[in-house]
């Protein structure tokens, strides 16, 4: 606790001719009555009341002292603190290929991921996070940042046209490693979101994963598809999108492989709701232990001196003409 004014306390000392005026008003004002002999009164008691009336005075005394405190300006004092918390670096790594408008999903599989990445990255508040989106190609969307609207703005935006078609998951794990390398965290980790098995692309999934090794990269990978046969899209002979069921083909031996030479994690998610179990696994999993340094700013704390003040000229004005009423 601090005071922005605390000049203002000088004021205290009005105290001192305030009394002084209080003493000699009352030595001056009290009634007298001319009588031959005072003797028969001698024995009578004093009224309670001819001492309530000092309680008046220091009612208001205090009120004055109230507000003065209030022109002191009591204030919350800046101040760091440090606290233990958890935090670490992730890219997630989202394929985007036109497969994952499939609709084993609802509405699709690009969908649900959008869903659950967003959910994941909110409830991920003291970690940097980054978003790589891949399909023919790999691309940086937003590099590893505690922005959570910049980063959920871009996850909402994407779409399959962002990028030409194929499935290069290689490269999406390359770009992610690439971003990890500007990372300050012990803890780094990708998580990889594919429903199918690399074709294209410069670098290959295993090439990738032996990097991440030697950089100490976990790699969460997750193929998402149902099992059996899922609507998937399809160009018809007049140039246009239809669904029709297809078999779900994902390299889950590749993605076995990527995660657990990293010591991350394979999963398979077939359902919206497995999906979410997923990432909530994944959440439960990545944690690491962190320093965060915490800024409090300074705030005026005189409303309850304010509120005292009123109170008591209050409960002054009320006595005063009702408990300790004088009669003129």
């Amino acid at each position: 606790m601090q005071l922005a004014h605390p000049q203002y306390l000088w004021l205290f000392l009005l105290y001192v001719p305030l009394i002084v005026w209080y003493i000699l008003k009352q030595h001056n004002a009290r009634p007298y009555m001319a009588l031959s002999s005072t003797a028969s009164f001698a024995s009578l008691p004093g009224s309670w009341r001819q001492w309530a009336r000092h309680l008046l005075f220091g009612l208001r005394l205090a009120a004055v002292g109230c507000l003065i405190i209030v022109l002191a300006r009591p204030q919350l004092k800046d101040n760091w603190r440090t606290t233990r918390t958890e935090g670490t670096d992730i890219m997630i790594a989202m394929d985007i290929s036109s497969s994952m408008l499939a609709r084993d999903f609802q509405p699709d599989r690009l969908e649900a991921a959008k869903a659950v990445a967003s959910k994941f990255v909110s409830a991920r508040e003291n970690d940097n996070i980054g978003i790589v989106v891949f399909a023919g190609e790999s691309l940086t969307g937003v590099p590893m940042t505690v922005d959570r609207a910049q980063l959920l703005s871009y996850i909402n935006s994407i779409s399959m046209n962002m990028l030409e078609d194929g499935t290069a998951i290689g490269d999406g794990i390359a770009t992610s490693l690439n971003r990890l390398k500007e990372g300050k965290a012990k803890s780094k980790s990708i998580i990889l979101l594919t429903d199918g098995s690399n074709n294209t692309g410069v670098v290959t999934p295993l090439d990738a994963t032996r990097v991440a090794q030697e950089l100490g990269v976990k790699i969460y990978t997750i193929g998402i598809g149902t099992n059996g046969m899922a609507p998937s899209p399809m160009l018809n002979e007049f140039g246009r999108m239809v669904f029709e069921p297809q078999k779900v083909v994902i390299d889950e031996a590749t993605l076995r492989t990527v995660a657990e030479t990293t010591g991350g994690k394979y999963f398979r998610a077939t359902g919206n709701k497995v999906l979410q179990d997923v990432f909530d696994e994944i959440d439960a999993l990545e944690k690491t232990q962190m320093d965060v340094r915490h800024f409090s700013h300074t705030e005026d704390n005189y409303m309850m001196w304010a509120w005292l003040a009123f109170a008591l000229f209050a409960i002054e004005l009320v006595l005063r003409y009702t408990v300790v009423r004088t009669m003129p």
